[in-house]
C-alpha cells in the first residue's frame, strides 16, 4: 500500500507531520510526499520516505513545473493521498494526485473550509487532541492506523554534516565547546508579529552570561542584520552564529544545552529532536503548536484576538513586546537547572 503525505509547508508544520511518516512505515505503507522548496530538505534524503514530489512555491508559482510533479505523482498511483494542510492548494495536490482515495479533515476543521469540497473522505477530529502532532496522527485512523500520541520524528543525519556543525561551533566559541553547553537564541521566524524583539534577546543573553552561560545567535536567510542587532544589544555577551542551512540548523540544535525561540520552524526542529526548549508565544496557541515535552517552559502575552493565525492583525502587533525579558531568564535558567535532553526517536 502506498500513501502520499500532501504538507507543502511550513518548516514547523513539516516537522509536525513528521511523526505521520513514521507511522505509515511502521505499520507497512510505503510513503510519499509532495512539498514546496523550504522546507523540501527535511524530506530529502530522508531514510522513511520512498519518493519525494516537488510542489512549486506559492510564490512564483510555475505551471510548468506543477505539471512535471503531477504528472510523477499519478505515475506511482496512490492507494491513498492525505491532505494534512486544510487549504485550498494542499487539497488540490491531493485531488489531482490520481490516488485512489482523499483523505482529509471536515470543513471544521480546516483552514479553508470550503476546501473540503476536493476531499472524498473527511475525518472529523476527535475532542481531547489539542497539539497538531496528534491532529495529524488522528487523520491516519482512515487507513486504520492508531498513532495518536508518537511522538518519533525521522530527519535524515549525516556524521560529515555533523563533525563540520560541531567544528563551527567550537569555533566560534574559541576552540572548544564550553562545558556548561551553548544557548541558541532564534530572533528570526516567517511571522514578524509573532517575534520577541531584538533588545529582549540581548537583555537575555546578558543574564544568561552572568550566570556562566553562552549565547549563539541562529539567523536563516534575510534575518542576518537581525541577528547582529540582538548581538549589538547584548554587549558581547552573545555571538552571531555561521550561516546554517537547514539541515546544519538540526545538527546545531542537537548540540545545544538549551533553545529559546518564538513560535517558528527552529523551535520546532529544536523539540524534534529533544533539545530543551524555553517558547515564547503570543498570538497563536502552544497548547496546538508549542513544546510537547513536559519538562520544557512556555512563556505567553495573549492578545485578545487569540488564538490568531493572521499575519497582519492590529490586535497583537506588539504583544510579543510584552514577555519580560527577566521572566524568560528565570524561565532558561530553570529549564536548565531540570531535565537535559528529552528522549526521541529522530
Amino acid at each position: 500500500m502506498k500513501a502520499l503525505v500532501v504538507r507543502l509547508s511550513s518548516i514547523g508544520d513539516v516537522v509536525h507531520t513528521l511523526p505521520v511518516l513514521a507511522a505509515l512505515r511502521g505499520h507497512g505503507w510505503e510513503a510519499g510526499w509532495v512539498v514546496e522548496p523550504p522546507a523540501r530538505p527535511l524530506l530529502e534524503d530522508n531514510p522513511l520516505l520512498d519518493r519525494l514530489a516537488a510542489a512549486p512555491p506559492a510564490r512564483g508559482f510555475r505551471w510548468p513545473l506543477a505539471a512535471a510533479a503531477l504528472r510523477s505523482l499519478r505515475a506511482e498511483r496512490y492507494d491513498a493521498a492525505l491532505d494534512f494542510q486544510g487549504l485550498w492548494k494542499s487539497a488540490a495536490w491531493a485531488r489531482l494526485s490520481g490516488a485512489r482515495r482523499v483523505v482529509g479533515y471536515d470543513r471544521a476543521w480546516r483552514r479553508e473550509p470550503a476546501s473540503a469540497w476536493f476531499v472524498r473522505e473527511r475525518q472529523a477530529l476527535p475532542p481531547g487532541l489539542p497539539h497538531v502532532i496528534d491532529k495529524n496522527l488522528a487523520l491516519l485512523r482512515r487507513l486504520g492506523i492508531e498513532a495518536v500520541g508518537s511522538r518519533e520524528f525521522p530527519l535524515p543525519r549525516s556524521e560529515e554534516r555533523a563533525r563540520r556543525v560541531a567544528d563551527a561551533l567550537a569555533a566560534l566559541a574559541g576552540g572548544t565547546i564550553p562545558n556548561a553547553g551553548v544557548v541558541l537564541l532564534n530572533p528570526g521566524g516567517g511571522w514578524e508579529s509573532k517575534l520577541w524583539h531584538a533588545a529582549s534577546f540581548g537583555a537575555l543573553a546578558r543574564g544568561l552570561a552572568d550566570h556562566g552561560f553562552a549565547s549563539v545567535v541562529t539567523w536563516g536567510p534575510g534575518e542576518e542584520p537581525l541577528a547582529e542587532r540582538v548581538v549589538a544589544a547584548s554587549g558581547g555577551a552573545a555571538r552571531k552564529a555561521f550561516a546554517t542551512a537547514l539541515l546544519d540548523y538540526v545538527e546545531l540544535a542537537r548540540l545545544a544545552r538549551l533553545v529559546v525561540a518564538a513560535d517558528t520552524g527552529p523551535l520546532h526542529i529544536a523539540c524534534a529532536v529533544g533539545t530543551p526548549v524555553v517558547a515564547l508565544f503570543g498570538p497563536t496557541d502552544p497548547a496546538r503548536n508549542g513544546p510537547f515535552s513536559p519538562a520544557d517552559m512556555t512563556l505567553r502575552q495573549v492578545p485578545p484576538c487569540a488564538p490568531c493565525h493572521r499575519r497582519r492583525c492590529p490586535r497583537h502587533e506588539s504583544v510579543m513586546a510584552g514577555i519580560p525579558p527577566d521572566e524568560v531568564l528565570a524561565a532558561a535558567l530553570r529549564r536548565l537547572a531540570g531535565p537535559g535532553r528529552a528522549s526521541l526517536a529522530v
